[in-house]
């Protein structure tokens, strides 16, 4: 409801660029690979991105991964969006080309890598979208094996969750440091989860008091 029709427009644009760039391909789960660019523009939505980020969010993976290249992204949409995308895949070959394996890295060393991702960057969007990519490609992990899950959690608690807390994206920061954990320490993640839930019902009965009270005393209050 936020964004105007004429923004709809080049988003839906986007959309029909993302849906036929990847037509033929899937993603590891079988799953038409347009869901997740579309699960991408979901997340920059819930976050009240611009037009352009979530345009950007849309093709994201486009340039790299199919025969419409950011130049031809250029011209149907603009250079702020082109420079966006490319700024995404940007990030992405520094990560891959720093990191390798699973193995824990020292503070030090990856913090010079966020740095050095937050310095290649000439608009913070493109951190939003990174982001918004790697919480998908988390909360669809399950579907990878077992040593991908790993690697890509150990980079997300290396990299991407310092760097939502940096940014003050708490809400994104704290799920994928869930989700890390499930898959580095799954047998301590399942012990804490049903902790939780077993408590679930206790915490339920607080709010529901407390709602109460406070209904209550803004009754008094008028």
């Amino acid at each position: 409801d936020y964004i105007k029709q004429e923004s709809k427009e080049l988003i839906l644009r986007a959309y029909l660029l993302g849906s036929y760039a990847h037509r033929d391909m899937k993603r590891e789960s079988g799953e038409p690979y347009i869901t997740h660019p579309i699960a991408v523009a979901q997340i920059l939505t819930g976050l009240y991105m611009d037009p352009e980020a979530l345009a950007a969010g849309l093709l994201h993976d486009v340039a790299e991964d199919t025969d419409f290249g950011i130049d031809y992204i250029r011209v149907h949409f603009g250079s702020t969006i082109a420079r966006l995308v490319d700024g995404v895949t940007k990030l992405k070959k520094i990560q891959e080309k720093k990191t390798k394996a699973d193995a824990p890295v020292n503070n030090q060393r990856a913090e010079s890598l966020r740095k050095m991702m937050m310095a290649s960057i000439e608009d913070l969007r493109v951190l939003f979208i990174k982001l918004a990519d790697r919480l998908h490609n988390m909360r669809t992990l399950g579907g990878q094996k077992e040593h991908k899950r790993r690697r890509t959690a150990r980079e997300t608690l290396d990299y991407y969750a310092p760097i939502a807390n940096r940014l003050g994206i708490w809400v994104i920061k704290s799920e994928l440091e869930d989700l890390s954990f499930r898959y580095l320490n799954p047998s301590s993640y399942k012990e804490i989860k049903n902790a939780i839930q077993q408590k679930e019902s206790d915490r339920q009965k607080l709010v529901r008091r407390i709602r109460a009270e406070l209904e209550r005393a803004l009754a008094d209050a008028g």
